[in-house]
């Protein structure tokens, strides 16, 4: 099989060109790492940023030479979710957006799920809303110890997404995952490691060699039983795509509610 994902990234060996603006692609050996790459948003998911770390990963998934993939981010943070810029501006196309974007962003979620090899996730600084299941999709979570994870939803008048009700309360439990959503409480690194949301607490200048250590550990395994282990270990993924299209529907419903409208305008500081 044709190697995709060195074809399309900035590769170690070859230098070549890397053609994506929003997600860099690097590949070093059995590794392949992809890089949110827009810091002066703090990462936060637009559609081109969604689709292009969609293309990566299924690029990823489908070469044969790839046996653990990393994804990690620049700058301050490793990403603020959905743009809330973004969804204010579509005006009269905001059904139309919202829909295309949390579906672009469940299409990511149920990609890493389903990836044949292990997804190692950086995180460090601020998670906030959609973007959690850029982190609820990895196999290991890696995360340093200033990172936070908040979900926004009740205070700008959002209704969750990125599988902070179809997938958090699987790993966190059911009533700590509703306090924390309807509160708009902060999840901390110890508490993501104490609940079993991340796997190690890594210094925020360390945190992208070790996950590049841990994927390179993780592709040195033999490929079929870190297959059957992943199968067996994430949850079935057809039920998944059910709860996040349930998500979908919701966030769409209650974003186009002069609730969700007045929220969005004082967020981001605006008068209507």
């Amino acid at each position: 099989m044709a190697d995709s994902f060195r074809l399309a990234c900035r590769t170690v060996e070859d230098g070549g060109v890397n053609p994506s603006t929003l997600v860099r692609r690097q590949r070093s050996g059995p590794v392949a790492t992809l890089v949110l790459n827009r810091p002066e948003r703090h990462n936060s998911l637009v559609p081109e940023l969604l689709a292009e770390l969609l293309s990566g990963l299924e690029d990823a998934g489908a070469d044969t030479g790839v046996r653990a993939v990393v994804l990690t981010a620049e700058g301050r943070s490793f990403s603020t979710g959905g743009d809330v810029r973004g969804f204010f501006s579509a005006g009269e196309d905001l059904e139309e957006y919202a829909l295309e974007t949390v579906g672009l962003l469940n299409q990511v979620i149920l990609t890493m799920l389903g990836l044949p090899q292990p997804v190692v996730v950086a995180v460090h600084g601020m998670v906030t809303g959609g973007s959690l299941g850029l982190v609820l999709g990895g196999d290991v979570v890696l995360i340093a110890p200033d990172a936070t994870i908040t979900p926004w939803y009740t205070a700008v008048g959002f209704s969750p997404d990125g599988g902070w009700t179809a997938l958090l309360p699987d790993v966190i439990g059911p009533k700590r995952a509703a306090h924390i959503l309807y509160g708009n409480e902060s999840i901390l690194a110890d508490e993501a490691l104490r609940w079993g949301l991340a796997a190690e607490i890594v210094p925020g200048d360390e945190i992208k060699e070790r996950a590049a250590t841990v994927a390179l550990e993780l592709a040195a395994m033999k490929p079929g039983a870190v297959l059957s282990t992943k199968r067996l270990v994430n949850p079935d993924l057809d039920l998944v795509a059910e709860r996040l299209e349930m998500e979908r529907i919701a966030f769409v419903r209650q974003i186009l509610t002069p609730e969700a409208q007045k929220g969005m305008a004082a967020f981001l500081g605006r008068k209507r």
